[in-house]
Parts: structure tokens; C-alpha cells; sequence
């Protein structure tokens, strides 16, 4: 489990296990590298048509056996978290496997790493502390809210950050957004249950 406020090296981004009966090379470029040296050489083809024909051939075998990764490595992202959910923290750092994730539960700790990191994407919960959820009047300052105003007072922080509002609370969601929105930030609104699939696009595209 994450530790709170604590930088997580997320597994899971290295090498897959090697599956019953197959075989893996160290390199699996070099598994193509005879027969395409030896069209090459006979003159069937020219370096570059070989050269896509093999990383065709190659891409197409390794979209089969699950291993098509190897040949599209990613720098991991940066990801913060903000939530008093330690079940989130897990859920998170399964969803966000071989990327780099801090997780922040209290908005206190949620703005000192934010003040002094830079991250690629921002998930912001609302609803935090147990205290909260019985105070009687405006609690903003121990809710996600105090973090959404810390970043629209200052645009010099994770200024090219995709941040995401995942509360449940759609008021305190439509305010935390509207803040941000008024000074330029790219933010959303997007409840947990439907973070799955945001996520696996966000992948792709960051």
C-alpha cells in the first residue's frame, strides 16, 4: 500500500515472466535478424523495406504473445493523488502500474508536494478527514477545495498538468473545477466509478 505522501515506484513495468513453453530471446529484434539479413543479401529486398517488413512481422508476433510493450517503451508518468481513501491508494497504484505516483491524504501534505514536484496528472478528492463530513458550517479549508484554490493562486505550479476532480461530491467537484477553469487550468470533473476508462485513455496519450 502507498504510504501517505510518499514517492511509490509502482511494479510491474519491467520484463513479463516467461510463459510456459515459449521461449524468450534477450533481444527479440534478433529473432527476424538472419532471414532479413539473408534477403538482404540475396536482394530481395532494400534495407528499408526489410527493416519494415521484419518490424511488422516482429510487432505482429509480440501483439500475440502480450508483449507489445517491448517495442513501444514510455518514459513512466508523474502522478499525484489526493485522497483519505487507503483502498483508493491501492486502486491507484494498480491503475498507474510502472508509472511514478504520491499520494497525499490531508490537504496540508497535498500542497507541500505539489509546491515542490511536478506532476503529469492531478487527481483531486473532495470529501477528506473524518471531521469533515460533520462540520456545520464551510470546511473548506480541510477539503479538497483549499488544494484547487493553492493551484489557482499559483499558475506557476503544474501549470501543464491534466488535473482531475474524482469526488463523488458534485457541488464540491463544480466549485473545486470552476476555481481552476477561471485561471486557465485544464480541469475536469470525473467521478471515481468512472475513472477506469479515463485513465487507460490517459495513458495512452500523456
Amino acid at each position: 500500500m502507498p504510504r501517505t505522501g510518499a514517492v511509490v515506484q509502482v511494479s510491474g513495468g519491467g520484463r513479463p515472466a516467461a510463459r510456459p513453453g515459449l521461449c524468450y530471446s534477450s533481444s527479440p529484434a534478433n529473432f527476424f535478424s538472419g532471414g532479413i539479413a539473408a534477403a538482404r543479401t540475396q536482394g530481395f529486398w532494400g534495407a528499408g523495406a526489410a527493416r519494415l517488413f521484419g518490424m511488422g512481422v516482429l510487432q505482429g508476433l509480440l501483439n500475440k504473445l502480450g508483449l507489445e510493450s517491448l517495442l513501444t517503451a514510455r518514459v513512466p508518468l508523474r502522478v499525484f493523488l489526493l485522497d483519505d481513501d487507503a483502498l483508493r491508494h491501492e486502486w491507484f497504484a494498480r491503475n498507474f502500474r510502472g508509472d511514478l505516483l504520491d499520494v497525499a491524504a490531508d490537504a496540508g501534505r497535498a500542497v507541500e508536494l505539489l509546491a515542490s514536484n511536478n506532476y503529469d496528472l492531478v487527481f483531486l478528492d473532495h470529501d477528506l478527514l473524518p471531521e469533515h463530513y460533520y462540520a456545520e458550517g464551510p470546511d473548506d479549508e480541510r477539503t479538497g477545495y483549499a488544494v484547487a484554490r493553492f493551484l489557482a493562486e499559483r499558475p506557476d505550479r503544474q501549470s501543464t498538468s491534466i488535473i482531475i476532480v474524482h469526488t463523488r461530491n458534485a457541488d464540491g467537484a463544480l466549485r473545486m473545477v470552476e476555481l481552476m477553469r477561471r485561471t486557465g487550468r485544464h480541469a475536469e470533473h470525473v467521478p471515481f466509478h468512472m475513472l477506469a476508462p479515463k485513465i487507460k485513455n490517459l495513458r495512452k496519450r500523456v
